[in-house]
């Protein structure tokens, strides 16, 4: 049915919330994007003359539409080469969505989004419209097709999931800045043993190349791996620069809410770094190096300002 310029404006008012939702459930920007395209292919479809309450209507539609989208994603994530990262979205950007409340800010850090891949979808679809959008649970239920009592349950045992792989204190941004600048000084000295000191001992070191460019096929675990791993990831000579594609530039930016670092080739970001920084020490590197999952984040550091960096390697 053709749409009314009215239908056309209450979609797009509707669209940034949707988009939030959808990065929330499916860690992708790109996959985000299409669904809530897809859900306003539904709403032009739709006789929407006769829909009470189109937001609710839109929610439920593109939610489900996620749920699809996540149960074939865990088919695809088996056959993925390496390890799986969600997508890391810059500050600032749009999809990251409503950050008013500790929840809302949690909600969206790669940590979390992390952990959330151990949810079911239903758990994931309950944990994200509660503590991101604050959805009641009279309407989580409507979306889903569940009760209430249903809805409840299921949020508990999400909460616990997530509350079980984050069970410490991350320290203020003052304190992270300090902290990685002490890292880079220590993984550029060449020595092992000033990294281990900054590290929780079960720290944890992840890279997503997606098969497209070099990454370790497992993670690296234990406060002493991950410290090698480190000293030999910033390694200074003329192999690394060739492999990086030139001289990278190592900026200390946020993301998901989060700190972060980007590392920058001609204006060109070649990897995201987002660390989990404890006052136990750093607990874990998330690299994210596919090239198709750092499109969105070049274009948005392309378009804006940023000092210099931290550090320049090679």
């Amino acid at each position: 049915m053709a749409l009314t310029v009215s239908d056309v404006d209450r979609f797009e008012a509707a669209r940034p919330r949707l988009a939030a939702i959808a990065y929330r459930l499916l860690g992708s920007a790109t996959e985000a994007e299409d669904v809530v395209q897809e859900a306003y292919l539904r709403w032009q479809a739709a006789d929407t003359a006769r829909i009470e309450v189109p937001e609710a209507w839109l929610t439920k539609v593109l939610t489900n539409l996620c749920l699809n989208q996540l149960t074939s994603a865990r088919a695809r994530r088996e056959t993925y080469v390496g390890q799986w990262l969600p997508e890391p979205l810059l500050a600032g950007d749009p999809l990251l969505g409503p950050a008013d409340t500790a929840e809302r800010r949690e909600s969206v850090s790669y940590a979390v989004l992390v952990l959330l891949e151990r949810l079911t979808p239903v758990e994931r679809a309950v944990y994200v419209l509660r503590e991101a959008f604050d959805y009641p649970h009279r309407d989580i239920a409507r979306i889903l097709d569940l009760t209430e009592a249903a809805s409840q349950q299921i949020l508990h045992r999400a909460r616990k999931h997530v509350a079980d792989g984050r069970a410490r204190t991350e320290v203020d941004e003052a304190a992270a800045r300090r902290i990685i600048e002490e890292f880079l000084a220590a993984a550029t000295s060449g020595r092992t043993e000033p990294l281990v000191q900054l590290l929780t001992e079960d720290a944890v070191a992840v890279g997503d190349g997606g098969g497209k460019v070099p990454a370790a096929a497992r993670a690296f675990e234990g406060a002493v791996a991950v410290a090698k791993f480190m000293r030999g990831l910033f390694k200074q000579g003329p192999a690394q620069r060739a492999l990086a594609g030139g001289s990278v530039e190592l900026h200390l930016t946020t993301a998901n809410g989060g700190p972060a670092l980007v590392a920058v080739v001609g204006g060109r970001i070649i990897g995201v770094m987002c660390l989990e920084i404890t006052a136990d020490g750093i607990a874990a590197f998330r690299n994210q190096l596919n090239p198709d999952k750092l499109e969105r984040a070049t274009r948005r550091w392309a378009a804006t300002g940023h000092g210099d960096p931290l550090l320049r390697l090679f």
